[in-house]
């Protein structure tokens, strides 16, 4: 058996590179090879022949890195104690770089190969990820490099934020997103699911909330008037000091909770308060992820929203094609979502368009997404809140939406919009023998798990698109609303449920069995089509 045989090809990629011949030339020059303790030896002889112009330019760079993922990839039983302090992943490896190697060992794993280019000096990080048990390999961001020289220094965040002129929530998130990726560890977030949540078990991702998110509803005022909406109710204006409030209000309990924050500005539609642009340069600059759920905006707006911080996500809706979707959402409509999708793409914000699904619009799901190929980034569906002016509307029947779903997952595979949102998905990918999808906010339901709904007068609910209010944040914390009993009682999963092994990733729709009549606390979603 030949040596490049023996070694159990360490370096993948970088033998790719070279070609088979060159590569069994080099690795026969050493006699005897092993592949645990020789990966160096070769990364160091690329090297060498690289220096003597014997290599392509990127050869060493490629194989030290490459070499440093072989070696982590085979620390698989290691194990990052959960500290009580933040600290530096020890398996960190970080070393500066001319080459977009990082982006190249990525897009190898993936499949597909690419031939380095040179690029400004950056560092490159690799090391082991305690939370997917994988080897990882990225450019450095700036923040990157922030979070890692604040513990390396070993600097008091209060002094970070002082000197930096940074707000201490900032310091916080900086090294939440550090921690979400595996390059420090220590101070696990304290929201859990926990054991007894339900019969099957919880597995980890669905178990530990990184990053919470307050679905923040700053204004119910609103361009549209939907005939499917479930709240055209008059509530008291937020003054901007109220609003400065709750963002202390979530800062205080993301550092208490040890997760990061991220803050959804919605409405009716955010951009009409008086103070959007305030509270989101203030959400922005304490360094939460910020995404925007509302209409279609102006290019100025767009731009000045850009300028403070571009949203992860910009998300509009459409309710079918264009006669459709204008009997519900106004005369036009249709066309200014699609101009509007475009203008997203000259800013490069990711776009995301949500449909309200009902009886008279689940056929024209499909041909809508077909039609939104290349305008959009994402689509996905909700179904009806039969709530407020959406009682009026009607649901389809069961065995109808059944068959929608097993179509819907069919199409995902030649439509690559097409998103998975509503719980019962995970029926269909079960029978499938398929993995399971994370459910409709990430834990499945996270009704007063991983968000809570604020409305303008303080109104805090477990979802928004029912009646759920849990307590009000401008006479009570929100820590102290989230660990309430009516919190707990949200979260806990409908009795029905808990003995089910799609549980963790499922737990169906509570606005639906709410709306349909049913205890949401005791009964399943009447869609369920488990056997």
């Amino acid at each position: 058996m030949e040596n490049s045989d023996k070694i159990d090809n360490p370096l993948p990629c970088s033998r790719g590179m070279l070609g088979e011949k060159r590569w069994r030339n080099i690795v026969s020059s050493k006699k005897e090879l092993q592949a645990a303790e020789d990966v160096d030896w070769l990364a160091a002889h690329l090297e060498s022949l690289t220096e003597q112009g014997e290599l392509p330019d990127y050869l060493a760079e490629l194989a030290r890195f490459e070499a440093e993922l072989n070696k982590l990839g085979r620390n698989e039983n290691i194990i990052l104690d959960d500290d009580k302090e933040w600290k530096i992943n020890p398996t960190l490896y970080i070393a500066p770089t001319k080459w977009n190697i990082a982006e190249v060992l990525n897009r190898f794993a993936h499949g597909s190969a690419v031939v380095p280019q040179g690029c400004d000096e950056h560092f490159a990080l690799a090391w082991f990820d305690p939370r997917t048990r994988r080897a990882r390999i990225k450019s450095a961001s700036q923040e990157d490099l922030f979070a890692l020289k604040i513990l390396a220094d070993e600097i008091p965040f209060a002094e970070v934020s002082e000197t930096a002129g940074k707000h201490p929530d900032s310091i916080h998130n900086t090294i939440c997103r550090a921690r979400n990726q595996g390059l420090v560890v220590g101070r696990e977030p304290s929201i859990r699911r926990g054991k007894g949540f339900c019969a099957a078990e919880t597995p980890k991702n669905l178990d530990l909330v990184h990053n919470f998110v307050l679905q923040w509803h700053i204004t119910n005022a609103c361009d549209l008037h939907c005939k499917h909406c479930y709240d055209r109710s008059r509530r008291s204006p937020m003054t901007l000091e109220q609003g400065m409030d709750v963002l202390n209000n979530m800062g205080e309990f993301c550092r208490l909770k040890n997760c990061g924050g991220h803050i959804c500005f919605s409405g009716g539609n955010p951009l009409m308060s008086p103070h959007f642009f305030d509270l989101y340069g203030e959400a922005s600059d304490r360094g939460h992820g910020v995404s925007i759920l509302g209409n279609p905006c102006t290019r100025n707006d767009l731009e000045r929203i850009c300028e403070i911080q571009p949203p992860s996500y910009y998300q509009v809706s459409l309710e079918g094609l264009p006669e459709h979707n204008d009997a519900i959402r106004g005369r036009g409509f249709f066309a200014r979502v699609i101009e509007f999708l475009g203008l997203l793409r000259d800013f490069d914000v990711d776009s995301v368009v949500m449909l309200t699904l009902t009886r008279d619009n689940m056929d024209q799901v499909l041909p809508l997404a077909e039609r939104l190929r290349g305008h959009t980034d994402e689509f996905a569906f909700n179904r009806l809140s039969p709530v407020g002016e959406g009682a009026a509307l009607a649901m389809p029947p069961v065995e109808d939406y059944v068959l929608f779903l097993k179509d819907y997952q069919a199409a995902r595979e030649e439509n690559p919009i097409l998103n998975l949102k509503d719980n019962l998905f995970n029926i269909v990918l079960h029978n499938q023998g398929l993995d399971l999808f994370d459910g409709c906010t990430g834990y499945g339901c996270g009704a007063a798990f991983n968000f809570l709904s604020v409305l303008p007068d303080g109104e805090v609910h477990a979802c928004r698109k029912f009646p759920s209010p849990v307590g009000n944040v401008f006479d009570n914390s929100l820590l102290s609303i989230y660990d309430g009993e009516a919190s707990q009682r949200y979260r806990a999963r409908p009795e029905e449920c808990r003995d089910c092994e799609l549980s963790p990733s499922c737990g169906g729709c509570l606005v639906v069995a709410d709306g349909s009549g049913l205890d949401p606390f005791k009964q399943k979603d009447p869609y369920c089509f488990k056997d």
